[in-house]
């Protein structure tokens, strides 16, 4: 198979932990030939969506661990599979990607995630499809429902809707401490919507990872469990993952979900689980293969693989 992989600098990539990377190596080693680009080489010339991109060799060095070939311009077509793995922010620029990748679609090109899902799935805003799995949330650019929200649950977490790795979370305690300021400043005086929640004391549990690929649900969630005083679990955000077998609820929760998102062209899904409720659903570029693998020793990207195999067929 050619797969090609649209994905952010190589030269960026945290080699110890990247999914995508992880992703690369199984699939190399199973014999299919890999090729690169960036989002900024998809382009739309002669009537085709093309990448100008290049074929990519996986090498077993920690330091030069990866070698290009010449830059050629391929039509996404042309591909057994596209993912798209860049990471967000969603802003313009990665908006304009998926509507190019869309046009390829319509020209026959397989592209995971599929790229009008990814559009129609706000991380955030997404778990209002499944109200029964959320905790009491907001989402408003007023402070004032903001306030009245903290008045209600007295302990609440705020956060922008277009963040990732724990950027800008915030929690305001029953004293309110500070809330006017902060949603001033995440809202930028109103011009920025935010989603509040009630704080989860379960968060000392961990902010679970579960995995969805292909419709199916892995066995093994990583608990990104905050340090010391922080009540953010991210990794990027110093929280310590430890991977564990599901609960009961969570693999319900995942189970109710996954066969769902999957239909809709969503076939790699990071569920974020506090407790028993969903937080995110996050369908840009989901991480934590390495993590799980590591620890549990189910093997993530393998699963990745064989699930994308058979999709293929």
């Amino acid at each position: 198979m050619d797969l090609l992989f649209i994905a952010d600098p190589l030269e960026s990539f945290k080699i110890e932990k990247d999914s995508t990377l992880a992703m690369m190596r199984v699939a190399q080693a199973a014999g299919h030939k890999l090729w690169f680009c960036q989002s900024r080489n998809i382009l739309w010339r002669g009537n085709t969506v093309v990448a100008d991109c290049q074929t990519l060799a996986i090498k077993p060095s920690s330091t030069s661990w990866f070698e290009l070939g010449s830059i050629e311009g391929r039509a996404l077509n042309a591909f057994t599979a596209v993912f798209m793995r860049t990471d967000p922010p969603f802003d313009i620029e990665y908006l304009n990607t998926t509507w190019l990748l869309s046009a390829a679609v319509r020209q026959g090109a397989r592209v995971f995630n599929d790229p009008m899902a990814i559009r129609e799935h706000s991380e955030k805003i997404s778990i209002t499809e499944f109200p029964e799995f959320i905790p009491p949330t907001l989402i408003t650019c007023e402070l004032s429902a903001i306030k009245a929200f903290h008045q209600e649950h007295r302990d609440i977490v705020i956060k922008p809707l277009d963040g990732m790795g724990g950027m800008g979370v915030f929690r305001v305690g029953p004293d309110g401490l500070n809330l006017a300021s902060i949603v001033e400043t995440l809202g930028e005086n109103g011009a920025r919507t935010l989603m509040a929640q009630r704080f989860l004391s379960e968060i000392s549990e961990g902010d679970k990872r579960v995995l969805l690929i292909g419709g199916e649900v892995v066995p093994f969630a990583l608990a990104r469990i905050p340090q010391g005083n922080e009540i953010r679990g991210n990794l990027a955000a110093g929280g310590k993952g430890v991977a564990m077998p599901l609960t009961a609820a969570e693999k319900r929760v995942a189970e109710l979900l996954a066969p769902i998102l999957n239909e809709r062209g969503l076939f790699i899904v990071g569920l974020d689980l506090i407790g028993a409720y969903v937080t995110e659903i996050n369908v840009t570029s989901p991480t934590c293969f390495v993590e799980i693998t590591e620890q549990s020793g189910f093997d993530v990207a393998q699963y990745w693989l064989k699930a994308l195999e058979k999709k293929l067929v």
